[in-house]
């Protein structure tokens, strides 16, 4: 009680002391005193610069602001973000401007056909336009199991699931799987999902050059046996260069050094094989030596070739957004490997569960693709008249094989730019790819090719490609 006392009083005398010293003190002075006795961290607070408070000196912010710039010197129109008037198609309506369209994934032409007009209204009728929550939330609905089991069908896996998003597959579904102590080797020009699915996994990764398979090996034989699990991840058909690996090396690297193999079918569904079912019917159809629209390949042999391919590869990754006329994406693999997503996978357990018109739209697409291989065959088609029409005038495709995604490389952003606007102006829609999407001297138009185009319309847009690049001076 006496101590407790004490301390008071010589606390009192202090302030007493402070006070007198202060009187005495001129207003500066007293701020600054009071400045050192204040909590370091809010000294720090005051330390903040300005600039860290918004968004204006972002260093992306800035490359926006700089683009825009340039824009407005020289004259060029912003070729992105322009607003669509009517359905997502082969022709497009653009601030009243009719246009042939090559900036969208339409690729058999069923976003407006009438099966799936009927199949999502019905849907929407019975089901609503959401299901409220995530699956483990609010539980099941019949079209869910229906895609999935359409899905694991088509790969011949035990099982299948859904996402809402097909960025979200590859970013939640390389992260869950992997992690420290793992190691992950993915095809340098990958997609940006599954890149930051590497990278958040904690794994240790490496990229091989583009569809460079002795270079995957060669990383394999060095680094392989330091690590736990091992993946091999790469694009069915390449989204920027429409390519696409080798499934046979592929295959043969991923049992020799005991790796699992992910390939991503977002391009490749309805584009590659004599049916659309991807890269797997490619592979099967190409070591059968078969040819675009022959029919005595042995469907039985095809059949047993198809099951080979689909089954070497460990997990199948596509999207529900382009050939399919949806939006998601979806993983067919073994029933172990499903289980773990479903009950670990964030961009399954934390949104919201693919949609009544999103789920019943892919499922009645892939019905349609299977039924009949017509829009198949002539996307193929199309996409092999495209191609020969270009390289007609001498301009640069790239890697293309010819099977629906078609870049025109021009060498510059600037010049990509200015092309893709000539082009709206003629009546032509189609996206210029800039840096950093790829590489500055790697800068192009890139084409989507559907079953929808006519011979007229692509031959039409390839002459007044032609034109635009001998005014840009890529061809005589």
């Amino acid at each position: 009680m006496f101590e407790q006392v004490a301390s008071l009083k010589n606390m009192m005398s202090r302030i007493k002391a402070e006070r007198s010293e202060n009187d005495s003190l001129s207003e500066q002075e007293l701020m600054e005193l009071q400045s050192q006795r204040r909590d370091p961290k809010e000294k720090k607070l005051e330390q903040v610069r300005s600039e860290y408070m918004d968004f204006r000196s972002h260093p992306l912010a800035q490359k926006i602001d700089a683009f825009r710039t340039l824009s407005k010197t020289f004259g060029i129109e912003n070729p992105f973000f322009r607003v669509h008037e009517n359905v997502h198609g082969t022709r497009t309506t653009i601030a009243g401007r009719d246009c042939i369209n090559f900036s969208g994934y339409n690729y058999l032409g069923f976003n407006d056909h009438p099966v799936l007009r009927r199949s999502v209204a019905d849907a929407v009728l019975k089901y609503g336009t959401s299901v409220g929550a995530s699956r483990l939330v609010a539980g099941e609905r019949p079209f869910h199991r229906q895609l999935e089991n359409k899905l694991s069908a088509l790969y011949e896996k035990e099982d299948a699931i859904a996402f809402v998003s097909g960025h979200a597959t590859n970013v939640s579904v390389i992260s869950v799987l992997f992690g420290a102590g793992d190691l992950i080797v993915y095809d340098g020009l990958s997609h940006n999902s599954i890149i930051e699915g590497v990278k958040l996994s904690g794994a240790r990764f490496y990229p091989y050059p583009h569809n460079d398979p002795e270079a995957l090996e060669k990383i394999l034989e060095n680094h392989r046996t330091e690590y736990q699990r091992t993946l091999i991840v790469t694009e069915g058909l390449f989204s920027m260069d429409g390519d696409v690996p080798d499934l046979d090396r592929l295959i043969e690297i991923k049992n020799k050094y005991g790796c699992i193999l992910m390939i991503d079918e977002a391009h490749a569904l309805g584009v590659l094989g004599s049916h659309g079912r991807g890269l797997h019917e490619y592979f099967a159809e190409k070591s059968m030596v078969c040819r675009r629209n022959q029919s005595d390949c042995g469907e039985f042999n095809i059949a047993e070739k198809v099951s080979r391919y689909s089954g070497e590869v460990d997990l199948w990754m596509g999207t529900l957004s382009k050939t399919l006329a949806g939006c998601g994406g979806y993983i067919a693999a073994d029933r172990q490997i499903i289980d773990i997503l479903k009950f670990n996978a964030p961009g399954f357990v934390y949104s919201v569960g693919l949609s009544a018109p999103m789920a019943v739209a892919a499922s009645a697409a892939l019905d349609l693709m299977l039924e009949d291989n017509a829009p198949v065959m002539r996307l193929q088609h199309n996409a092999g008249f495209f191609v020969s029409k270009l390289k007609s005038f001498g301009l640069n495709t790239g890697k293309s094989i010819g099977y629906a995604v078609i870049p025109v490389i021009v060498g510059s952003s600037h010049r990509a730019v200015n092309m893709s606007n000539a082009l709206y102006e003629r009546g032509i829609n189609v996206q210029p790819i800039i840096h950093p999407a790829v590489e500055e001297q790697q800068a192009r138009l890139r084409f989507f090719i559907t079953s929808e185009h006519t011979e007229s319309e692509l031959s039409e847009t390839a002459d007044l490609l032609a034109e635009a690049a001998r005014k840009e001076g890529l061809i005589k």
